[in-house]
């Protein structure tokens, strides 16, 4: 008994430490392995250089005729052409500036999935803190269990207490195996999907304390930040700047083409050979382009306004519920402590003012308690990695 007492003692009085943990080893683990993201990478170097075509002069066109002369004393003619054509000169400029453009938004398109990629990985990793937390107090409490199960068990041999007592005790110590084979089957789930994001690489992931996080109260100034980071509301800026461009450039498109070349023409006797230069009038290949334009112009802006409102209605909404958890986990860790019996039931317990049975119903309310606290834990931090996932 006098075990069991200092056993108990030692496990009640503690408290979740925080300590470094390796979530961000895992994570830097997955940027490496994970096959979704070298997929990823490859198609975006792929659009990299996609975009990089059409920017340049048309082909020439080499054109070459020989023609048999009838009758046949007028001779044969050979003739001989070269061209090249010319788009207006600023078109050249637009397209390269839409291609860099396109380029920088298919970076963001890869840092998008990324870091959605990276912020399931960090929630799997919250929840296998919590089992792993949870399988933890359980241990400790089968142990301790244990110990009284035995001492039941020992005493309902003496005759000292009947078999209901040495029942309840037996019938506790089922649960609680039961309880930590559960815990067991989850955390198996979460480190199989975890296994998955790291390429097949099995994750060995033991840690049960949360690292210590704190979110600031000052919403605006945090939010200007993260709106920065954000990838999609980037990707949208330059999707409007894509499609001012694109209005110059169809109007550039619209402006003659002009077409410069050489031309050669022989006969018997005699041979012509000199430039040619054309321009061509595109008064209806590129009708409606620009108005077209114009209206995409609008629509994305459109989008992009309500993306940004979106966005920020959505962090508002995090942000509250982050710092309402923040207060309320401080409030409870605080109060938990403070208002924690144990050293009293202790001391009831080894003057023989009350039974074992009450003992361990006054526990499990700690227990109980204790429990609350980690899930109140890993909810603040799961919204907290939401939030922080443009960080």
């Amino acid at each position: 008994m006098k075990y069991i007492i200092i056993f108990t003692c030692t496990f009640l009085t503690s408290t979740i430490l925080y300590s470094q943990n390796s979530i961000e080893k895992v994570i830097i683990d997955i940027q490496q392995n994970n096959t979704s993201l070298a997929a990823l990478r490859k198609k975006a170097d792929a659009e990299l250089i996609g975009n990089k075509t059409g920017l340049y002069l048309k082909n020439p066109e080499v054109e070459f005729n020989y023609l048999w002369g009838s009758p046949t004393e007028i001779g044969n003619r050979t003739d001989i052409s070269i061209s090249q054509s010319f788009d207006f000169p600023s078109a050249y400029v637009y397209r390269n500036q839409i291609s860099d453009s396109k380029n920088i938004q298919t970076e963001l398109e890869f840092q998008k999935q990324s870091k959605l990629i990276l912020t399931k990985a960090k929630l799997i990793c919250n929840d296998l803190i919590y089992y792993n937390a949870l399988k933890s107090e359980l241990l400790k409490r089968i142990s301790h269990s244990q110990s009284i199960a035995e001492a039941y068990k020992l005493k309902y041999q003496t005759g000292e207490v009947g078999i209901l007592d040495n029942n309840k005790a037996q019938v506790n110590l089922l649960n609680l195996k039961k309880e930590i084979e559960l815990v067991d089957i989850e955390r198996n789930e979460l480190l199989s999907e975890l296994k998955t994001f790291n390429g097949g690489i099995a994750v060995d992931f033991s840690d049960n304390t949360f690292q210590f996080q704190s979110v600031e109260s000052d919403f605006e100034q945090w939010y200007l930040e993260a709106e920065k980071n954000n990838p999609v509301l980037q990707w949208l800026e330059l999707e409007v700047l894509i499609n001012q461009k694109s209005q110059k450039l169809n109007t550039a498109l619209s402006l003659p083409k002009i077409e410069a070349g050489y031309m050669s023409e022989k006969i018997v006797g005699q041979q012509f050979q000199g430039i040619t230069v054309g321009l061509s009038l595109p008064f209806l290949e590129n009708k409606n382009t620009v108005k077209y334009a114009k209206a995409k112009t609008l629509a994305v802006e459109s989008i992009k306004s309500d993306s940004k409102l979106q966005f920020y209605n959505e962090l508002k909404s995090l942000h509250d519920k982050a710092v309402s958890l923040q207060e309320s986990l401080t409030e409870y860790r605080s109060n938990l402590d403070l208002y924690d019996n144990t050293p009293m039931l202790m001391k009831a317990l080894e003057k023989g003012e009350i039974s074992l049975t009450e003992f361990m119903y006054e526990l499990s309310i700690y227990y109980e308690s204790f429990h609350r606290l980690l899930e109140l834990e890993r909810e603040f931090n799961k919204t907290v990695v939401e939030l922080n996932r443009y960080q």
